[in-house]
């Protein structure tokens, strides 16, 4: 799968990490940095770029991690297209793909270390979003709103 990875400095640690076991499970990923630690550096300079990319489709999913996981998740959110949501459960890490069609998992550095953090990646990447009409009907409601 391809997917896009984005951090600043309070993921950049956790980020390094799980680039590494991505690549090694045979991911093709695109890292929209930080591509050095810099503790005046924002979150929104790395996450754009990764929510645009999902947008354009240059990537399948995404990844982002800041300190909280929080605010990656509201500029993600700005995004049209985008479903990004915080993950901390392995529960949601599914659910989010499954019902939501989520296509942006969003990580505390701070908040989840980087063993869960891997466990939740895994399942967020091997969920596939079930169609259902419910769903779908949900989706189209989204898409209405972001279309104005």
């Amino acid at each position: 799968m391809r997917i896009g990875i984005a951090a600043d400095h309070g993921g950049f640690t956790l980020k390094s990490e799980i680039l590494q076991l991505l690549r090694s499970e045979g991911h093709e990923v695109e890292d929209f940095g930080a591509f050095q630690l810099d503790l005046a550096d924002d979150y929104p300079d790395f996450v754009i770029p990764l929510a645009r990319a999902i947008a354009a489709q240059e990537v399948e999913r995404g990844i982002a991690i800041c300190g909280s996981g929080v605010g990656a998740c509201i500029v993600a959110n700005k995004i049209p297209t985008i479903r990004a949501a915080l993950i901390h459960d392995s529960f949601s890490a599914h659910q989010g793909v499954e019902d939501d069609d989520m296509n942006l998992l969003c990580l505390g550095a701070r908040i989840c270390g980087a063993s869960l953090a891997a466990e939740l990646i895994r399942i967020y990447l091997a969920a596939s979003f079930s169609g259902a009409a419910r769903h779908q009907r949900r989706l189209a409601k989204l898409r209405a709103l972001e279309q104005g």
